[in-house]
């Protein structure tokens, strides 16, 4: 029930994009059509789930015996860097259509705050690696999440009759405030 309710929390209740406004970039630039915000979704889902894998071994394995925590920011980095060239190098040679679709956002994975965001949160929660494994599938999936059901909004307010001055970016940020007052109503559940 405690991983349940870790999982439900991080995709829900404490998503990272609604609750701490992490990842806006993503959010605004590449949730314009469905497919894009899924693949998108899909590519920061590898990225976070495998760095914070990796990470998460790394310090452990790595840092903490060589008294070398202080390192882990800066290793964190290069590690979610690697990760971010092996998934652009993937999609642009098995699905070059989505990574033209993704254009500048796919790189942009690499300075994308929620990728080093979940992996820094694992360590300093002091999470066992079940724990990290169910949160680091989590935290992306609720990203996805809000990145498709964004998506979907926004393809419906381009055909609707807004106002000048809310046309574009506005009534996108706008509706993220909704949305975050919606997600953030389920905190009584857990």
């Amino acid at each position: 029930m405690e991983l349940f309710s870790l999982f439900f929390g991080a995709v829900v209740i404490n998503n990272v994009v609604l609750t701490k406004f992490l990842g806006m970039c993503p959010l605004l630039g590449v949730s314009r059509k469905t497919s894009s915000a899924i693949g998108m979704g899909a590519a920061v889902v590898f990225v976070i789930f495998g760095s914070s894998v990796f990470t998460y071994t790394l310090y452990y394995q790595v840092l903490v015996p060589l008294d070398l925590q202080y390192m882990d920011l800066i290793t964190f980095i290069l590690v979610i860097a690697a990760f971010v060239q092996f998934v652009e190098l993937i999609l642009k040679k098995y699905s070059p259509v989505l990574y033209k679709a993704l254009g500048i956002y796919l790189p942009l994975i690499t300075t994308n705050c929620v990728v080093l965001y979940v992996t820094l949160f694992n360590i300093t929660e002091g999470f066992s690696f079940v724990e990290m494994i169910v949160y680091s599938l989590a935290a992306p999936i609720g990203f996805m999440l809000v990145l498709y059901i964004f998506s979907t909004i926004r393809e419906r307010l381009d055909l609707a009759d807004v106002p000048a001055a809310f046309k574009g970016n506005p009534i996108a940020l706008i509706v993220a405030a909704l949305m975050a007052a919606v997600f953030t109503s389920f905190v009584g559940l857990f």
